[in-house]
């Protein structure tokens, strides 16, 4: 699919995951705290530095090391092949304080600083800058390296500092001095006539520091705009345009359209509100700025439909230019029909040609161009159908899985329970289809069938529906633990990458 481009002969090959990186890996039996809990991860265009959140309010960012670790000439650097001989490998850069647990006294409602979204916004001047946003306020940050100003010695020379300390104590112990008001003494007066002058070279007592500027770099967060009190419901998505100069926020009922250089004013661009709420019959889950086109934006909805909308239109974008919904099949719905269909999550391509969402079962892939339905449809956990009941007790049927697409937008990917997760194939003609596990052995236990990524996608059905049978297995047959969730993942921009949260452990895998 190359993000909408022409793919020449043939689905590629599958990829063979491998382990590259763990951050905050817990050792076993330790306890997990809820604050370190990673709740965002996002990966910057240029794939070089790595943000993640957690439900602490903290922003972590990492960057990347490989890359920069290559030198020579142009001549050598050409005749290296990176991506045979090199993956991406990332170190901790800093981490900073983004949000503070607040407390909404007219709604008596506290505000938890759990980061919900992190975009990296245009570089500047060497200097980062990325916007944060936990359920009400968004935080535009810029993170710089500055260099260190340190107190060098006393301007004083070495030989002299002994005469200097017998000056000042033989000053200090003239205890009988009369003083004056402030601590003036009359001698000083006296001594110092009108035509007093400094000798040439200064007064070799005189202890003066000297402020120099060290060679030593420090990174520095400072929050450039706060963008708040905007939102009466939980903000559930943030997304830059294009344009470099605009960003949407989204919360159940509402989209604004904010200018990251106006921090008191947004236009509410969207509001699905009704004048009675007893007639709500859906909220908005997901929004995403379209990747070129910074007219078009691209809204979900828990009803399991995907609106498109033109910022031309006019200033309220009530009606939508299109909207891609699955056909409901006649005789199949339930107590639990709306609830899974509801989208958690979207992303589009890198051209923007195709559209990735995920609902709680499935994840589908939407080109813009044909409303009629998905391309492609990609089953995560059919297997867990038939548990839907104990999921929708212990609440885990509402869990928000994040997909994301890779550079190429060959391949997609999503979390699941049990710390999985998996990548399909999604050009024309491909069966791949991966699970791995995020621990530093992904390929988990091995799997009694000839090769799983060359089944079909029938082979795959069959697959599933033997393992729900057993509801509390998988497909393969291993045991499902709903409390252990891989809800956030993203893919490196140009290659081959993973990167997904286990609890408060930062995982990244390469193909």
């Amino acid at each position: 699919m190359n993000g909408g481009d022409e793919v020449a002969a043939g689905p590629p090959q599958p990829l063979e995951w491998k382990f590259s990186q763990v951050f905050g890996e817990r050792s076993a039996g330790e306890e997990i705290q809820e604050v370190d809990i990673i709740s965002a991860i996002e990966f910057d265009k240029t794939g070089d530095h790595l943000a993640t959140g957690d439900r602490g309010g903290r922003v972590v960012l990492f960057e990347r090391t490989d890359s920069k670790d290559v030198g020579g000439s142009r001549r050598d650097l050409e005749g290296i092949d990176h991506t045979a001989s090199r993956h991406p490998e990332f170190r901790y850069k800093t981490e900073f304080q983004s949000h503070e647990p607040e407390f909404d006294y007219l709604k008596s409602l506290e505000i938890e600083e759990k980061i919900n979204k992190i975009r990296w916004c245009q570089t500047a001047n060497s200097a980062l800058f990325l916007l944060s946003t936990n359920d009400k306020t968004i935080k535009f940050w810029k993170v710089q390296e500055k260099k260190i100003k340190k107190l060098s010695e006393m301007n004083v020379d070495p030989s002299k500092a002994v005469s200097n300390g017998t000056i000042a104590s033989s000053s200090s112990s003239n205890s009988h001095r009369t003083c004056l008001e402030n601590g003036g003494s009359p001698e000083r007066y006296n001594s110092l006539s009108n035509d007093f002058s400094f000798p040439p070279g200064g007064i070799p007592s005189l202890r003066l520091p000297v402020v120099v500027t060290s060679h030593e770099t420090s990174l520095v967060a400072r929050c450039r705009r706060v963008y708040a009190h905007a939102h009466d419901y939980h903000i559930n998505s943030i997304s830059n345009n294009s344009d470099g100069e605009t960003f949407i926020s989204a919360d159940d009922l509402r989209i604004n359209l904010w200018n990251l250089e106006i921090s008191n004013q947004s236009f509410n661009i969207v509001d699905v509100k009704p004048a009675n709420m007893e007639d709500l019959t859906e909220v908005i889950t997901s929004a995403e700025f379209h990747p070129t086109h910074c007219n078009l934006l691209a809204y979900s909805s828990s009803k399991g439909c995907i609106r498109l909308i033109d910022l031309r239109q006019s200033a309220l974008l009530d009606s939508h230019a299109k909207i891609f919904e699955e056909p409901e099949h006649a005789g199949s719905k339930s107590f639990f029909t709306e609830i899974i269909a509801s989208i958690s999550d979207i992303k589009f391509g890198r051209d923007g040609r195709y559209i990735l969402s995920r609902d709680y079962m499935t994840l589908k892939l939407w080109d813009i161009n044909m409303d009629s339905g998905p391309v492609a449809t990609f089953q995560v956990h059919e297997y867990l159908r038939p548990k839907l009941c104990d999921l929708y007790e212990n609440d885990s049927i509402f869990d928000k899985f994040e997909c994301c697409l890779s550079g190429d937008g060959v391949r997609v990917a999503t979390g699941s329970y049990s710390n999985l997760f998996r990548v399909f194939g999604c050009v024309p003609g491909s069966t791949e289809t991966t699970t791995l596990e995020a621990s530093k052995n992904p390929m988990r236990k091995p799997v009694q069938t000839p090769s799983r990524s060359s089944r079909s996608l029938s082979t795959i059905t069959r697959v599933v529906r033997r393992g729900a049978e057993s509801p509390s297995v998988d497909a393969n047959g291993n045991s499902i633990d709903s409390t252990t969730k891989l809800l956030h993942l993203a893919w490196h921009p140009s290659e081959n990458s993973i990167a997904c949260a286990a609890a408060n452990s930062l995982y990244m895998y390469y193909a």
